[in-house]
């Protein structure tokens, strides 16, 4: 198996079910390298060793692991299903953000808004190019623009997670703006 799919593994661990590895997750979602790789290892697809779990980490495209500082625990930056708390410091956002999401979403987001559904934020991208290409991953992009401003200033927390992803507990429907709506 390549890197990418041993990465999709790892964070199938590390965000979703470290039970796929025979591991566990302290309560910040932190969990022991050595015991990843043993429990990786074990599972029997993919092969991994402290080397090759570097490599994955530094060169992620989504920055989505981090080493504590002497490299023996590891964990997600964010997109957890299970709940952890990853330590967001909470940050201003800027006055907008985006979303990305497929169309066939559209009708419900413009109901009800954005909502975590299984994960425990909803993400905000800092720029529309990026929020495209998460939208993309779901069928036909559309993008929403994020009024964080006014979001701010009603009381709403945002969070800024290691990778540079906005985060925040839900976006209601009066704070967003489809892409080329005026």
């Amino acid at each position: 198996m390549g890197l990418k799919e041993t990465s999709k593994f790892i964070s199938l661990i590390l965000r979703h079910r470290p039970e796929a590895a025979g591991i566990t997750l302290d309560e910040h979602g932190w969990a022991d390298v050595q015991e990843l790789i043993r429990g990786i290892n074990a599972a029997g697809r993919y092969r991994l060793d402290e080397k090759l779990l570097e490599v994955i980490v530094r060169t992620d495209e989504k920055q989505r692991y981090s080493f504590n500082e002497d490299h023996t625990l590891i964990r997600a930056n964010q997109g957890h299903s299970i709940p952890v708390d990853v330590e967001l410091e909470k940050k201003t956002p800027p006055a907008v953000l985006y979303h990305g999401t497929g169309e066939k979403y559209t009708a419900s987001i413009d109901e009800q808004g954005l909502i975590p559904k299984s994960r425990l934020y909803v993400h905000l991208s800092s720029d529309p190019e990026t929020a495209k290409k998460v939208g993309s991953r779901h069928g036909r992009p559309v993008i929403y623009t994020v009024d964080c401003a006014a979001m701010t200033e009603d009381g709403y927390v945002f969070y800024l997670s290691a990778n540079k992803v906005w985060l925040t507990k839900n976006v209601p429907a009066k704070y967003l703006r489809k892409s080329g709506e005026e």
